[in-house]
C-alpha cells in the first residue's frame, strides 16, 4: 500500500461510501443543508400521487364500464345497420381514457423511487463526512486508497471534472503574472480557460500528424526539447495524452527532457484513467514520470459523470499551493454521490484488478471480429502497434519517422470509418444512432465508439447488427439527403489533405509559437464587428470558436486567423459539426477586432 496511506484501511474498503450508508440507515432527522432533506420534500407528493393513482385507477374502471355499454349499445346499432354512429363512439371512449392518462402524467411528476433513494446519501460537511477540502476522515482515507492505486504520491478527488484539475494545475505553477507555460496546441479549453485565469503566456508546441489517420497526437520529443531549451524559464510543459481517439504514444522521454530542465511535466489524462490497469491497457501517464495527472475517471472507468481525479507525484509541484488553488475552483458543497462513486470505482479496480476489464475487452474483440467481415467499416490502429517500444539510454534520441506520437491505441476506442466514402463520420454517426446507437463522438472522417469495463457482449452484436444494415441499405443510390455522400478517394487509404477533424487546429508553419498572452481582461462589443466565416482570414479574432465534441479551440480571442484554419471551420459548419464560442448561433458569422486596434 502507499506509503501515504497510514490509515490502516484495506483496499476492499470504500469508506467515503459506507459512510453515506451508514448516515442513510441511521435515519437520523436532518437540520442541515441540503434542503431537499434526505428526499422529504418529495414524499408528500409521492403519497397524494398514490392517492390520485387510486382514483385514477377508479375513472379508468368506470370509463371501462362506460366502454362496455358503449358496445353493447354498438351491437345494437350495428345489427340495425348504423357503423357510423359505432365507429364514433367507440373513437370517443378511447379519447376519454387516453384523456385521463395524459392529464395525470402532466400534473403529478414525482422522483422514481431510485432518485429519492440517492438523495437519502446526498449530504453535506457534518460530523462523520468529513470535508475535501480539509480531509482527516473517511475522505482523506478514501483519496489515500486512490493514490495507491493509481499509483500516486497523493490525490485528489475532483467534483467538476478533469476541468477542475486543469484549472488548479496550471494556477498552481503559474506563481505570478505573464508566468510562460509550455502547451500542447490542440488541448481542451479548461486548459486556455486556466491561462486566463492565471494572467499566463503560452508557448503552443505543435502536436505531431499521424500520415495514416491525418489526426494529430501529440508534440514530438525534439519539439518539446527545442522548446524548454529556447524558453527554461517556463514553468511547466502541459500535454493532452491519449487524445479524443484514443491514440498515443510513451511519454517517458518528454518527461525526461522537463525533468532535466527541471520542470513539471502536467498531464491532460482524462481519457486515460483506466491506463496502466490491464496488460492489454497502454501505460499511465504518471509511470512514464509525468508530475501532475489529471483524469475523467467518469469516462473510461464507473464514477458518476462530473467524478475526476488529479493524481501528484515528485518535488515539482508546490502542493500547499495546489490545495488552495483546488479549493478556489471546486464548490464548497462538493456533491458526495459523485465522491462516492470515486471510492467505489477505485475500490472496482483495487479488488478485481485487470479482470475488471475482461467483459469489456471480450466485447471489444467480438466488435473487431464482427468488423471483419464488414470489410466497408475500416478501425484506426497503429501500423507498428504490436512492436515494441526501443529503449531509450541515457540519451534522448529525436523522435523515428512513423513512430513519432503514435504507437499505441486504447482498445476500448474503437474508431471506424466508411472505406467506401459514402457516409462522412457525420453521416455514420446519424445512421448509428437511427439503429438505436449513440456514438461518443464523431467529425468528418472517423465515429468514435467508446466501450469501457461495462460494455458487454449484447453491446457488440447490437452495433454489428447496425452496421450490417446500414451497409446494405446507405449506398450511394439510398443514401439519406441530409447525409452528403463524400468522395471514396478522401476516405480510401490516408486522408486527402482536405480532410478535417475537430481534434486537429494545428498551425502548420512554426514547431512552436511565440508566447501569447493570455488574460481575463473581456473584448468589448464596441470593439468588434462580424464578418462572414469564409472573410475571416487575416482578422484577429474576438471570440473562441470551439468545435464540440471534444471542446478543442480552432482559434483563441486575439489570434490573427489563418486562411487555413477559416478554411476548416467552413468545412466542420458545412459537414454539420457543433460549435461552442461562436456568438452567432448559426454559424454564418465571427466576431473580429475592429481593424487598427
Amino acid at each position: 500500500m502507499n506509503e501515504n496511506n497510514i490509515s490502516g484501511v484495506g483496499k476492499e474498503k470504500a469508506p467515503l461510501y459506507e459512510a453515506l450508508l451508514t448516515y442513510r440507515d441511521s435515519k437520523q432527522r436532518s437540520f442541515h443543508v441540503p434542503g431537499h432533506k434526505n428526499g422529504q420534500v418529495y414524499q408528500q407528493w409521492m403519497q397524494q400521487s398514490d392517492v390520485v393513482g387510486e382514483v385514477q385507477q377508479e375513472e379508468i374502471g368506470n370509463t371501462v364500464e362506460v366502454g362496455n355499454t358503449l358496445r353493447a349499445k354498438q351491437k345494437r346499432q350495428d345489427e340495425q345497420g348504423n357503423e357510423e354512429d359505432q365507429r364514433k363512439e367507440a373513437e370517443q371512449s378511447k379519447v376519454t381514457a387516453g384523456s385521463l392518462k395524459n392529464s395525470y402524467c402532466s400534473k403529478h411528476v414525482v422522483p422514481v423511487h431510485a432518485y429519492l433513494d440517492m438523495m437519502e446519501m446526498d449530504v453535506t460537511e457534518i460530523t462523520g463526512m468529513d470535508d475535501l477540502h480539509h480531509p482527516e476522515g473517511v475522505i482523506k482515507e478514501a483519496q489515500e486508497l486512490a493514490a495507491d492505486c493509481f499509483g500516486a504520491e497523493e490525490s485528489f478527488f475532483l467534483v467538476g471534472g478533469s476541468t477542475a484539475g486543469n484549472l488548479s494545475l496550471l494556477l498552481a505553477i503559474c506563481d505570478e503574472p505573464g508566468s510562460i507555460v509550455l502547451v500542447q496546441r490542440n488541448v481542451h479549453k479548461s486548459v486556455i480557460h486556466g491561462l486566463m485565469l492565471a494572467g499566463a503566456r503560452a508557448v503552443f508546441l505543435e502536436p505531431w500528424v499521424d500520415a495514416g489517420s491525418g489526426l494529430a497526437v501529440m508534440p514530438p520529443i525534439e519539439v518539446v526539447q527545442a522548446a524548454v531549451q529556447k524558453y527554461p524559464e517556463a514553468k511547466g510543459v502541459f500535454i493532452t495524452l491519449p487524445n479524443y481517439y484514443g491514440m498515443g504514444a510513451d511519454l517517458t522521454p518528454i518527461a525526461r527532457v522537463c525533468h532535466e530542465a527541471g520542470m513539471p511535466l502536467l498531464v491532460d489524462e482524462a481519457h486515460g484513467a483506466h491506463y496502466g490497469q490491464h496488460p492489454e491497457l497502454p501505460v499511465s501517464a504518471l509511470s512514464c514520470g509525468a508530475d501532475g495527472v489529471v483524469q475523467s475517471t467518469h469516462k473510461m472507468l464507473a464514477a458518476f459523470t462530473m467524478g475526476a481525479m488529479l493524481h501528484i507525484q515528485g518535488p515539482r509541484l508546490n502542493r500547499s499551493l495546489l490545495r488552495q488553488r483546488l479549493a478556489m475552483v471546486q464548490s464548497s458543497s462538493p456533491s458526495y454521490p459523485v465522491m462516492a462513486s470515486l471510492d467505489l470505482s477505485r475500490r472496482l479496480l483495487h479488488v478485481h484488478g485487470a479482470d475488471a476489464f475482461t467483459a469489456g475487452l471480450a466485447a471489444v474483440k467480438a466488435l473487431k471480429r464482427g468488423l471483419a467481415e464488414l470489410p466497408r467499416f475500416q478501425w484506426l490502429q497503429p501500423v507498428d502497434m504490436l512492436q515494441q517500444e526501443p529503449a531509450y539510454g541515457d540519451e534522448v534520441p529525436a523522435a523515428m519517422p512513423g513512430r513519432r506520437g503514435y504507437t499505441a491505441q486504447d482498445p476500448f476506442k474503437v474508431v471506424i470509418y466508411d472505406d467506401t466514402g459514402v457516409l462522412s463520420g457525420y453521416g455514420l454517426q446519424q445512421q448509428l444512432e437511427a439503429c438505436g446507437c449513440v456514438p461518443e463522438m464523431s467529425d468528418e472522417r472517423y465515429v468514435v465508439l467508446l466501450f469501457s469495463l461495462g460494455s458487454t457482449l449484447q453491446d457488440a452484436e447490437h452495433v454489428l447488427q447496425a452496421l450490417k444494415y446500414i451497409s446494405t441499405t446507405c449506398t450511394p443510390e439510398h443514401s439519406l439527403s441530409s447525409t452528403e455522400p463524400v468522395k471514396p478517394d478522401s476516405l480510401s487509404g490516408p486522408p486527402s489533405p482536405s480532410y478535417v477533424s475537430t481534434w486537429n487546429n494545428i498551425a502548420e508553419s512554426e514547431p512552436f509559437s511565440e508566447p501569447v498572452a493570455f488574460s481575463l481582461q473581456p473584448i468589448m462589443d464596441i470593439d468588434t464587428i462580424e464578418v462572414l466565416i469564409e472573410d475571416c482570414a487575416g482578422y484577429q479574432s474576438a471570440e473562441m470558436v470551439i468545435p464540440y465534441p471534444p471542446g478543442i479551440p480552432l482559434v483563441y480571442p486575439g489570434e490573427r486567423i489563418h486562411s487555413k484554419v477559416a478554411e476548416r471551420i467552413q468545412i466542420l459548419r458545412d459537414a454539420g459539426a457543433k460549435f461552442q464560442g461562436i456568438s452567432d448561433h448559426t454559424n454564418q458569422k465571427l466576431k473580429i477586432l475592429k481593424p487598427g486596434l
